[in-house]
């Protein structure tokens, strides 16, 4: 399974530049206009949807993601990690503000990478994310913690970082996984202010057809995970 094979750290260092890269590749956001009512849904293949409000610009991420997967996939040491690496897909990158806010959602689907991956499987996938983020973040103050979203099991780590190299830039980074019947899914959130933050935390989200009204429940953080 991925523990025997190292993809984890692989699959977030992946994620983080990618979330990264959107951040400072592109031009800052313009001030948006007052948000409307309705809010815009993602969909990804595995199974899930997420919503954010329309005033939220969506990024086509996967203009850079093939030259992303390159760069990690020269630390590879196996066809397996090249295998998962390529598998990898960008459900979601979007924007908000100036400074920029960003949203990415990255997704592992098990029909492309081979392998299938259960419940019992989810803490150790989540801990690579740490790695990853290390990887492209100054980071402290770091807190993690597990709980339930309908009939899935959540991983959530949240810290206080800037951008290596950027350290003008504060942000909160907050990473949500979770395994679904047909792939494993990340979020990333690149929050530059509370309401952000919020904005990500609240939205919408549907994990294999069940409907929940936010990604993070509001009890998630009142028993942290050591």
């Amino acid at each position: 399974m991925l523990d025997s094979i190292g993809m984890k750290p692989k699959f977030f260092l992946l994620c983080s530049f990618l979330s990264a890269g959107s951040l400072l590749a592109q031009t800052p956001a313009a001030t948006p206009p007052v948000a409307e009512p309705q809010f815009l849904a993602h969909a990804s293949s595995i199974g899930i949807r997420y919503s954010l409000p329309s005033d939220w610009e969506v990024l086509n991420s996967n203009l850079t993601l093939p030259d992303v997967q390159k760069q990690v996939e020269k630390g590879a040491t196996s066809d397996a990690e090249k295998r998962g690496i390529g598998c990898v897909q960008m459900a979601l990158t979007a924007r908000h503000g100036n400074p920029p806010s960003v949203v990415s959602i990255v997704a592992l689907p098990f029909d492309c990478f081979g392998e299938q991956m259960t419940e019992k499987d989810l803490p150790g996938f989540a801990q690579g994310a740490m790695e990853g983020v290390n990887n492209s973040f100054d980071v402290s103050a770091r807190v993690s913690a597990t709980c339930s979203l309908g009939t899935h099991s959540l991983w959530i780590a949240r810290s206080n970082a800037t951008v290596k190299g950027h350290a003008e830039r504060p942000y909160t980074v907050e990473t949500v996984c979770t395994i679904l019947k047909n792939g494993a899914v990340c979020w990333m959130a690149m929050a530059a202010d509370k309401e952000a933050l919020a904005t990500f935390e609240n939205g919408a989200v549907t994990l294999d057809g069940d409907a929940q009204p936010a990604l993070v429940p509001a009890t998630a953080f009142a028993k942290p995970s050591p």
